[in-house]
């Protein structure tokens, strides 16, 4: 099983859309989630893009890096400028990708369908690209 840690800024829209598309989509990859500056909180636009294409989990929730910083990832991607900007060094060596997205966080629920569309088109192939998949 490899391990793909999905960081952004405030990881309650962008993070958590590719968190739950590579957990639903990829066989035999984990996905995790993070924001350098995390909100505390998923958009509810986001929550409900997930939900209405049924890959919506409980679990998923807006956090800090150091929740996940012990897990062992084989990847590490960030989805905006601002996370590639300031990625933190990692306590072992990982790969990293950067693959960015505009925030739609403050638009209206359109903006949240196209986001998760172009997530799931271009993050995907990336991360599959990426680990060797």
């Amino acid at each position: 099983m490899k391990k793909v840690l999905v960081m952004c800024t405030g990881n309650s829209c962008r993070s958590i859309i590719g968190e739950a598309l590579i957990n639903a989509k990829l066989d035999n990859v984990e996905a995790f989630s993070c924001g350098v500056a995390p909100s505390g909180k998923v958009n509810p636009n986001a929550k409900k893009v997930l939900e209405q294409n049924g890959i919506w989990k409980d679990e998923y929730h807006s956090k800090s890096l150091d929740e996940v910083i012990n897990e062992h990832f084989d990847l590490v991607v960030t989805v905006c400028d601002h996370a590639h900007e300031t990625c933190p060094m990692f306590p072992r060596p990982v790969k990293k990708i950067h693959v960015g997205f505009v925030d739609p966080d403050g638009k209206d629920f359109a903006a949240f369908a196209e986001t998760y569309k172009e997530i799931e088109s271009t993050l995907l192939p990336k991360v599959k690209e990426a680990l060797g998949l």
